[in-house]
């Protein structure tokens, strides 16, 4: 048995830094990875996949190069093996930093193994027993695979197997129309590939109002992306190289065949495989970890941080987490999850930035709210990109003029909702944005003329 001041399991965007303000408190840590070091988000999250979705947007500039006045002799032809090259090295870097960095971290003890608990203050990781009076999970998540009859006797994809695709699918097969489905669904499009989605909702991403998911449908509609709506995928089989999903959709049965299927029906915690009974730890109807406002478990002692625990299922929400926990260890300071704004982006092209409310939970509210709304054809940034597609759209409630919500679609709009966002943090008027002087020309210069004409909801 080896006593440490802190355990922490997992290496995502929580642990890591963690590990690093508890060892610089004069805190011994044992750090458990099972897996990669740095997590989704290094791995198979955010860097790997916005490294390949940079080149199909690359792609898909130099195939429009003639409207620019530019011209490409002969075909624009994509080297999936490269792009994929291009793609490990950076995302490579990025996980080797994160490892290099816990293996030499004073105060630090690294065990690669799969940790389980055997009782509240205890851990083990293969023949080794690590105990402590603190210990934070950090373990993330993976993708469901749902139950479909046939679908173990085929090949399929997740976001995780995607990452080794060197090759270019003759026929991508989607099952799932929200972020990762789409993101992958442009993406290989624009590699050349033939893609169909399958989304068993009346609408793209749902969760989204219905503009947005109209907006974007078009969007990939124009790129030629097959969208199946209302339709639920009822058997799998293999037909030589290829599977054929069997589809029903009102009523109506057909069939569909494919070279490869993505399975893109969302994530689920690691969170069952830690013998978590053995410590007490609680878990709710769908796996996550059940915390706090300051992400402490049922047990005193153990927290749970990043996507395990159900907050956010971002990167940036669980390294936030971390900032939530050492600020409540460490620093005194009270912070809470239920401080931070929802925010997140949806890297299809052009990118959706979302922040606070929707337009459908602010007319379920009941409260007054005002509307905002710019169609990118009116912003001059985009239109000189030649990248006009999308509109942006904000909303403000009345009373207090404070901003509750935003959707900008539009090209930057990853990046402008910041501004936004900003200022709902600070908690003050609109006006703060209405009244600033914006750099022209730009995207967000637009935002201060957008709100000087709200109208109500």
């Amino acid at each position: 048995m080896r006593r440490f001041d802190a355990i922490i399991i997992g290496t995502g965007q929580a642990g890591p830094p963690l590990a690093a303000r508890l060892t610089k408190a004069g805190m011994s840590v044992a750090i458990v990875e099972r897996g990669r070091f740095g997590g989704t988000c290094v791995n198979t999250g955010c860097i790997p996949t916005k490294t390949m979705v940079a080149s199909a947007y690359a792609a898909h500039v130099a195939r429009r190069a003639a409207e620019y006045g530019v011209q490409i002799s002969g075909r624009v032809a994509v080297d999936m093996k490269q792009v994929k090259a291009r793609k490990d090295q950076i995302a490579g870097k990025s996980n080797s930093a994160v490892e290099n960095w816990l293996k030499t971290m004073p105060s630090a003890t690294v065990y690669e193994g799969h940790g389980r608990f055997e009782s509240p203050h205890e851990v083990s990781v293969g023949t080794e027993r690590l105990t402590s009076g603190r210990i934070f999970i950090n373990v993330g998540g993976r993708a469901i695979i749902p139950y479909i009859p046939g679908l173990t006797d085929i090949p399929y994809l997740t976001n995780s197997s995607m990452m080794h695709v060197d090759f270019l699918p003759r026929h991508l097969l989607i099952l799932g129309g929200s972020y990762i489905g789409l993101e992958f669904g442009q993406m290989f499009r624009r590699f050349g590939s033939e893609v169909t989605i399958i989304e068993m909702g009346p609408r793209l991403i749902g969760r989204e109002d219905e503009d947005v998911s109209a907006a974007i449908h078009d969007i990939l509609d124009a790129e030629g992306i097959d969208v199946r709506l209302n339709t639920k995928c009822t058997r799998f089989a293999k037909q030589g190289q290829d599977v054929v999903a069997s589809l029903e959709c009102n009523g109506q049965v057909s069939e569909i065949t494919g070279s490869h299927l993505l399975l893109a029906t969302g994530r689920r915690p690691n969170a069952d495989d830690l013998a978590l009974d053995r410590a007490g730890v609680k878990s709710d109807s769908r796996g996550n970890i059940e915390v706090d406002d300051q992400l402490r478990t049922n047990v005193p002692g153990i927290w749970a941080l990043g996507d395990c625990n159900g907050k956010g299922g971002f990167t940036h929400t669980s390294y936030n987490d971390f900032e939530i926990v050492a600020a409540n260890l460490l620093d005194n300071d009270p912070r809470r999850v239920s401080d931070r704004i929802l925010a997140y982006n949806l890297y299809i092209d052009p990118p959706l930035g979302r922040a606070g409310m929707t337009e459908a939970q602010a007319r379920k509210s009941g409260r007054p709210v005002l509307i905002g709304t710019r169609p990118m054809t009116k912003v001059g940034r985009a239109v000189e990109k030649g990248e006009s597609l999308g509109f942006m759209k904000v909303l403000v409630d009345a009373d207090s003029k404070e901003i509750v919500g935003a959707a900008l679609l539009g090209t930057g709009c990853d990046e402008v909702i910041h501004s936004i966002l900003d200022v709902m943090y600070a908690k003050k008027p609109y006006t703060v944005i209405r009244r600033a002087m914006h750099i022209h020309p730009t995207v967000s210069e637009l935002i201060p003329t957008m709100l000087g004409e709200l109208k109500p909801l």
